[in-house]
């Protein structure tokens, strides 16, 4: 099967006819092809960006809204169809696409359609003038968005930009391009206008990199690497462009011995492994009171041992495959580095080959103890299905533990002190705090980290505000 770009309202090939071969990461096969794009084609989407910006800025809000509204729907109406893709693209188990990742994209765009018909401006009145404020579309913007959640983050993006009445150029990751490839044949049936919405497939280094430093785009929204993030800020800053980075998480789970010891054993399990540990907002560094933390590992243990790993396809799946060759061999190499920090393996640490996926890049999931806060396995983003235990006596020292990292995208705090919950979360350096729950999202509230995690927020009105610009108008009276 061969997959295409979407450039100004139509389906076609990279200009120079170049290919990248997509795999199964479940079953090792080459299953499709995408166009490996350059900068002829990146340049073809932002005139065409640029040509529709006009009649697409104009139209009523109310017109945007009702066509983010009819990709909402189709969104839904081909639930199917998109989490089969997503399962065969990412490796992820298919109950999890059905359940989360397709819905989760239908609503983003649903949501959106709906928040900016109550995006309000501002007025301020006295005595010799009105001044009031408008909110007016950048023009061209492009959004890439990373392989771990694919149809779900591109959606999160591109559906703000649209509804605030810009024009986008988009890259999802070379790694996962089908459903962004359905996406476009959705937004062409939904009568989306030619040129509104571009998507351009590529690699970062050639596609992305021609996207983020063309002179036409005024804003970047990028997911992804702290890395990638760092030197996307470094070309954006001399353009005085408007940068959106959410990057990398290192995330601590902070377990207090009065906590509702069930509901955070059975939560601390998915936000350790959903996806195979590739969410940004997985728990990876977990914290426990030394009173609870025999009782714990023994639990904890005993549970992640029993996890299903193999066929995404298969309903009783729990761990599905990662995602690509390179990132299996990275989350291997940290297990072999938390051997040799000191670190032990509790559970997991191997590669798993199930019966009819021999050739699939399966990972038991893992658990790694003894080792400190500050080695190499606690600081850096491993992005797998790899947690690490330590433990903890007073208030003071979890919070201490749980900041001690570069990064700052989100925590977890367990435990029935109210007093508790609202001192340590407001200490802890991170943009997004869950107390007794994870990954409960309101789309209406502010998403992003701070520190090396991240620059901006996304989410409710903090996305619409990023893709629009504020001129204020003064009247004399």
């Amino acid at each position: 099967m061969e997959i295409y770009n979407y450039i100004n309202g139509q389906l076609q090939k990279a200009i120079d006819g170049q290919t990248i071969l997509v795999t199964n990461p479940a079953t090792g096969d080459e299953y499709c092809m995408a166009p490996n794009s350059n900068a002829k084609d990146v340049d073809a989407a932002v005139v065409a960006a640029k040509n529709a910006f006009a009649e697409w800025s104009r139209k009523s809000i109310n017109e945007r809204s009702q066509i983010l509204n009819r990709i909402s729907e189709l969104i839904e109406e081909n639930l199917d169809k998109l989490a089969e893709a997503e399962s065969r693209d990412n490796g992820k188990p298919l109950a999890l696409a059905k359940a989360v990742d397709i819905p989760r994209a239908a609503a983003n765009f649903q949501f959106f359609a709906h928040a900016i018909t109550q995006f309000s401006t501002s007025s301020h009145n006295d005595e010799v003038a009105l001044n009031y404020t408008l909110r007016q579309p950048l023009g061209v913007v492009t959004c890439i968005s990373p392989w771990n959640l694919p149809l779900y983050l591109f959606s999160w993006k591109i559906a703000p930009a649209l509804a605030a009445g810009n024009t986008v150029v988009a890259k999802p990751s070379e790694v996962t391009p089908m459903t962004a490839y359905l996406l476009s044949e959705i937004c062409i049936e939904a009568g989306l206008p030619a040129g509104v919405l571009n998507i351009v497939h590529g690699f970062g280094l050639q596609t992305g990199e021609k996207m983020v430093s063309h002179p036409e785009v005024k804003a970047i929204s990028f997911t992804g690497s702290t890395r990638v993030g760092r030197e996307i800020a470094k070309v954006a800053a001399p353009m005085f462009k408007k940068i959106s980075l959410e990057m990398g998480g290192k995330n601590p789970n902070i377990i207090f011995d009065d906590c509702d010891y069930e509901d955070m054993l059975s939560t601390t399990i998915r936000s350790s492994f959903a996806n195979q540990g590739q969410i940004c907002l997985c728990g990876s560094r977990i914290l426990v009171q030394e009173t609870i933390y025999e009782k714990f590992i023994k639990d904890f243990t005993a549970k992640v041992a029993k996890l299903k790993v193999g066929d995404p396809f298969d309903s009783k799946t729990n761990v599905g495959a990662i995602v690509s060759k390179p990132h299996y061999e990275k989350i291997l190499s940290y297990i072999k580095l938390a051997k040799d920090e000191g670190g032990t393996i509790l559970t997991g640490g191997k590669s798993v080959f199930p019966k009819g996926h021999e050739k699939g890049l399966f990972i038991r999931p893992t658990i790694i103890t003894d080792l400190p806060q500050t080695c190499r396995t606690n600081q850096e983003e491993i992005f797998g299905p790899v947690v690490t235990v330590d433990t903890f006596k007073t208030e003071e020292e979890a919070l201490e533990k749980a900041n001690c990292t570069e990064y700052g995208l989100s925590a977890t705090l367990w435990t029935s002190n109210l007093k508790r919950a609202h001192r340590f979360s407001r200490d802890l350096h991170a943009g997004i705090v869950w107390v007794n729950t994870w990954l409960l999202r309101d789309l209406r509230t502010p998403f992003g980290g701070v520190k090396n995690s991240g620059v901006g927020r996304e989410g409710g009105f903090e996305a619409l505000q990023f893709f629009t610009e504020p001129k204020n108008i003064c009247i004399k009276y």
